[in-house]
């Protein structure tokens, strides 16, 4: 586990998206075979390629904790697949993926549990909520539309909203800005040690993981406070906490 600190209850909770709320490799395994089918034009061999140069492990069948799939954003996956598509524009592939996870993403999301009423008792309880994803901006609000938390969840940020990506804090301070919180006062949820990375490096107060996504718990154990089993689990852990 990490370090051992002084934990308070927080007021503000800022969850990662894939992994942590939504089945990481039952959304994404798909989303990304058929966007790199689609850029390879049926080439089997090359698809293949792609998705092993993303992280993606033949044997198993998953995506690789800390892998680019896994942690990274639309830009180093962009650049590590140019480098199989002969001739391709960055931009213009930029441009692909990001319309593509935008468009695909919410529809194709699996959440890990009834997400609006997680959410709704989570609020009522006065908790403060926010979603910060290193997906498209445009992707992670498609969610929220269409899993009903818009009631509930008061920021909303990408890789490309303006605040930097993860494991950079700049999304974390945004939300801590936005809802008027200090860092110490609220907790980073996500599934990967680049979420944990970005709570450490704002100041957030806890980390907790959870194991919905690429990452054991070994993995995620340096960098938490705490490791659940999934974000089902968050209302008996935050109760344990004194205000």
């Amino acid at each position: 586990m990490a370090e051992i600190r002084e934990l308070k209850r927080p007021k503000g909770l800022l969850f990662d998206k894939d992994g942590t709320m939504f089945d990481y490799h039952r959304t994404w395994t798909p989303l990304l075979t058929e966007v790199a089918e689609r850029l390879a034009v049926g080439d089997r061999r090359k698809v293949q390629a792609m998705l092993a140069a993303i992280g993606h492990d033949a044997e198993s069948g998953r995506f690789l904790s800390g892998s680019i799939a896994a942690a990274g954003d639309t830009f180093a996956l962009a650049d590590v697949w140019l480098r199989h598509l002969d001739g391709a524009d960055r931009a213009a592939l930029i441009a692909t993926l990001d319309a593509h996870f935008a468009e695909e993403g919410p529809k194709r999301s699996i959440p890990v549990a009834d997400l609006a009423a997680l959410f709704g008792r989570l609020k009522a309880n006065g908790f403060i909520l926010g979603i910060a994803t290193n997906d498209v901006e445009a992707s992670a609000l498609g969610t929220v539309e269409r899993f009903r938390l818009g009631a509930h969840v008061d920021f909303v940020a990408g890789y490309d909203s303006g605040h930097g990506q993860k494991p950079g804090p700049g999304m974390a301070l945004a939300f801590c800005d936005a809802v008027k919180l200090m860092p110490v006062e609220i907790a980073v949820i996500g599934d990967n040690s680049h979420d944990l990375e970005m709570g450490r490096r704002a100041g957030a107060g806890l980390g907790i993981g959870v194991l919905t996504g690429t990452s054991a718990r070994d993995d995620l154990a340096p960098l938490a406070d705490h490791v659940i089993e999934s974000i089902e689990l968050l209302p008996p852990l935050l109760d344990s906490f004194e205000s």
